[in-house]
């Protein structure tokens, strides 16, 4: 007798599972990869270095078919499920052990319609894969940091991009996405086509399907004031950016890390390795209105550096381009209402003794367009709040042991996070349901729990910050 238990794979021998896998790759318009085929280790390979999976077969999809068929390929065999778009994920759900990954990253195709402003993306594009399209029209949509975040599990999770207080987060100017639910149907959800599956996948994660195609607004964005403004760090500058950054005028939005300054051309070779606060703005709008908006942050201190200037909005990535070299990490992130003199005394004091010279605290001011919308319009459901906050401890070599790391962005996180009120569930790492729980408030949590056992009520969908659908009423 054979027994297949949930999650598990079959205990079919394995001719059987031989046959099974050869059904699977003859009807794919994309490739079944798997172990000892060519590009196998290169498709396995996520962001973070220090993951080394070995799933049983990647799709690398051609197409939202594909998708399907692998999705129901692997609910039909028990077998765990994963999906990688740019594979960023914090908590390293873009590969699994075992299983099959939907890689999404073949599906790049952008077209824009300078009329209608609009744009439709496919999964696997990433940000700079958006920005350089849209640019040619004059146009623009605020996406991640980082020209290599995939634009499936961005937008899914929020999307807090670089002009967020401005035209409001990736999700706000989601006109309908094509997605594939657990039944492997291929469905579109809009405001007037499954509109609940709509209110979910903005900000649900990858709870409730999996999106392959996004049909973006954007906005009339050519050039932008942008780049890095790199002040000494202090105590006083600290509390200057947060002050400053959530009551500026919408145009502006910055992100700020405080960090040991990197080698870089517009760095004074003396000040190289010294602890600053870089800030990252990025102004839309006037070019005039920018320079005043800037200038309460650059009075803050004699700067460093001051490579801010007028750039086309694509070039704002070249600043953040190191983000995209593959790395270890440890996550520890909040939003919050504020940040207290004592949270800005222990990041700094963490910074001073960091274990890797790599390693940050981000600083994010929010308010604008953003605060704009309301909690319940979305599954993204923290408009109210100003801040956020992240300890990233940052190691390049995957061989260099990770505990003195993972232990010094620990200690800064005991010391800050009772100041936090909620979580970005984009930079959520793998810290259990408790910490889901806080990335979605009570009644959001409750909503997305009945859509899901609406749309996958066997949780087919779990390797992500997990929502189990709701119990069905007796």
């Amino acid at each position: 007798m054979v027994i297949t238990l949930p999650g598990y794979a079959s205990t079919h021998d394995a001719a059987s599972r031989g046959e099974q896998i050869a059904s699977l790759r003859s009807r794919l318009a994309g490739r079944l990869v798997m172990a000892g085929d060519a590009g196998y280790d290169e498709l396995r390979q996520v962001q973070d270095v220090t993951l080394d999976r070995r799933p049983l077969g990647i799709v690398h999809a051609a197409n939202a078919d594909d998708v399907a068929l692998a999705v129901r390929y692997a609910r039909d065999h028990g077998l765990a499920l994963a999906v990688r778009s740019g594979g960023h994920s914090m908590a390293g759900h873009s590969m699994v052990d075992g299983g099959i990954v939907v890689d999404l990253s073949g599906l790049k195709r952008v077209s824009i319609d300078p009329l209608l402003r609009t744009a439709r993306v496919q999964a696997g594009a990433t940000s700079g894969d958006l920005a350089g399209p849209a640019h040619d029209f004059g146009l623009a949509l605020s996406t991640g940091d980082t020209s290599s975040v995939g634009m499936g599990g961005l937008v899914t999770g929020g999307g807090i991009g670089f002009m967020v207080r401005k035209y409001g987060l990736a999700i706000d100017n989601l006109l309908a996405a094509r997605v594939v639910t657990a039944n492997g149907d291929i469905v579109t959800a809009s405001e007037d086509d499954h509109p609940d599956l709509f209110w979910a996948i903005r900000g649900g994660g990858g709870n409730v399907g999996v999106v392959t195609e996004l049909e973006l607004r954007l906005a009339p964005v050519g050039h932008v004031l942008g780049g890095v403004l790199i002040l000494p760090a202090s105590r006083e500058v600290l509390r200057g950016y947060l002050e400053y950054t959530v009551d500026a005028p919408d145009g502006l939005t910055t992100l700020a890390n405080l960090m040991h300054v990197p080698p870089a051309p517009f760095v004074p070779e003396e000040r190289v390795g010294e602890l600053v606060l870089a800030i990252h703005p990025c102004w839309a709008g006037r070019f005039g209105a920018g320079e005043r908006a800037l200038a309460p942050l650059r009075a803050l201190a004699a700067p460093i550096a001051d490579a801010v200037s007028l750039i086309p909005y694509p070039r704002i990535y070249d600043f953040t381009a190191h983000q995209a070299v593959r790395h270890g990490w440890s996550m520890r992130s909040t939003f919050a209402h504020a940040l207290s003199d004592a949270a800005i005394d222990a990041s700094l004091a963490a910074m001073e003794r960091a274990t890797s010279p790599y390693s940050i605290v981000h600083f994010r001011g929010l308010g604008g367009a953003y605060a704009r919308v309301g909690n319940e319009e979305t599954a993204f459901a923290h408009r109210d709040k100003r801040y956020l906050f992240a300890a990233i401890g940052v190691w390049l070599d995957p061989t260099e042991d990770a505990t003195p790391h993972r232990a010094w962005t620990e200690a800064l996180w005991q010391q800050v996070r009772s100041e936090g009120d909620g979580v970005y569930v984009n930079f959520l790492a793998d810290d259990g349901p408790r910490r889901i729980r806080e990335a979605y408030p009570e009644a959001t949590y409750a909503r997305l729990a009945e859509v899901k056992r609406t749309y996958d009520p066997h949780n087919l969908f779990k390797r992500n910050q997990n929502v189990p659908p709701a119990p069905r009423a007796l």
